[in-house]
């Protein structure tokens, strides 16, 4: 079972289509495998981020969850229920299990451990993972198109970026800030 966990990370890695295509790797511990995948991911993060700040690593775990399941709420709707390129058939279960395996490329980020190796290396695993969810994406949804899964996935980034900033602008307005003359 852990040689499979290991198979599904390096083929992430290393941008495998075919990971997307094999039902073994759809089974019963998928969805595990997957929030593994994440959690750690979270975790990796927090690790990278603590070089330059403090950054709760069981926080950065739970924030990973909660990324995985928005962004994979935004690919069902925007590929499966907005723009299907035909009529498919294909469980939420699937595509959440995608996108955990898609961002198996920011387990990288754990080789962060200076602060001068850390912007480049979150730099590199997230445009890393950025391609291995379009490739996830076009697979799992059976798209004939490279660049409609490029849309699929730019358009819940920019919906992703757009309510985070609002969620941080209303937080920055709700902050009591004193008026010092």
């Amino acid at each position: 079972m852990f040689a499979q966990f290991l198979d599904i990370i390096f083929r992430s890695l290393k941008l495998d289509k075919n990971l997307y295509r094999e039902s073994k790797y759809f089974g019963d511990a998928a969805i595990y495998f997957a929030g593994l995948i994440m959690i750690l991911d979270g975790v990796a993060g927090a690790v990278a981020a603590n070089t330059i700040i403090k950054t709760s690593i069981g926080i950065s775990g739970l924030t990973a969850i909660l990324t995985w399941l928005v962004w994979t709420i935004f690919i069902y709707v925007i590929g499966v229920k907005i723009f299907p390129d035909k009529e498919i058939k294909i469980s939420f279960k699937k595509v959440l299990i995608a996108v955990g395996y898609a961002h198996a490329p920011g387990l990288l980020r754990f080789f962060a451990v200076t602060p001068d190796l850390v912007l480049l290396i979150v730099f590199i695993t997230q445009f890393w993972i950025f391609a291995s969810l379009i490739i996830s994406t076009k697979q799992i949804l059976n798209l004939k198109s490279n660049f409609k899964a490029f849309g699929i996935i730019f358009l819940s980034f920019l919906i992703i970026a757009f309510l985070s900033i609002s969620f941080l602008m209303s937080r920055m307005n709700a902050l009591p800030i004193s008026n010092i003359s």
